[in-house]
């Protein structure tokens, strides 16, 4: 047996003992990044008169008036963490997530950039990776993505 065909045959074994640990780890990136986006949506709804505050004077998003800033980054913080737990619209939320991560980081660059910030920013680095990975493997087997796949053929397993 060749070196390539030993090399080829151990992957393969790699592959079909850790397949398992798809669904489960997908399914827990949903939960981590939606949790801490979720916190962090609710902290501004708690406290509206705080959150504009803060739109107003420290956050500094291009383009968009503060109070417009703060609904729709308030909104993307509850919605798209709800879609990312339940596995609906799994892609597209983790894209519209993405998006609010990347912009929470470019409107506090002047924080996030500076000395003794790397760990906050490695947060963010973070939790862009995880739905970079949502985004390119789907939401796996525990989502509500895959239930209609499932539903239409039953003998089929959906994707991952």
């Amino acid at each position: 047996m060749s070196l390539a065909a030993i090399v080829d045959s151990a992957n393969d074994f790699a592959a079909r003992v850790t397949a398992w640990l798809a669904t489960p780890l997908l399914f827990a990136f949903r939960g981590y990044v939606a949790w801490q986006f979720l916190k962090s949506g609710w902290l501004k709804l708690s406290d509206w008169d705080s959150t504009l505050y803060l739109f107003q004077d420290e956050y500094h998003v291009p383009v968009l008036p503060p109070a417009l800033a703060a609904v729709a980054g308030t909104a993307g913080e509850i919605v798209f963490p709800l879609l990312l737990i339940a596995g609906l619209g799994t892609r597209f939320a983790a894209l519209g997530l993405s998006a609010v991560n990347v912009m929470a980081v470019v409107s506090y660059a002047h924080v996030l950039l500076g000395e003794g910030f790397e760990a906050a920013l490695g947060q963010h680095y973070l939790w862009g990776t995880m739905l970079l990975v949502v985004l390119v493997f789907g939401p796996g087997r525990w989502s509500l993505d895959a239930c209609p796949r499932a539903a239409t053929s039953p003998r089929r397993r959906p994707p991952v």
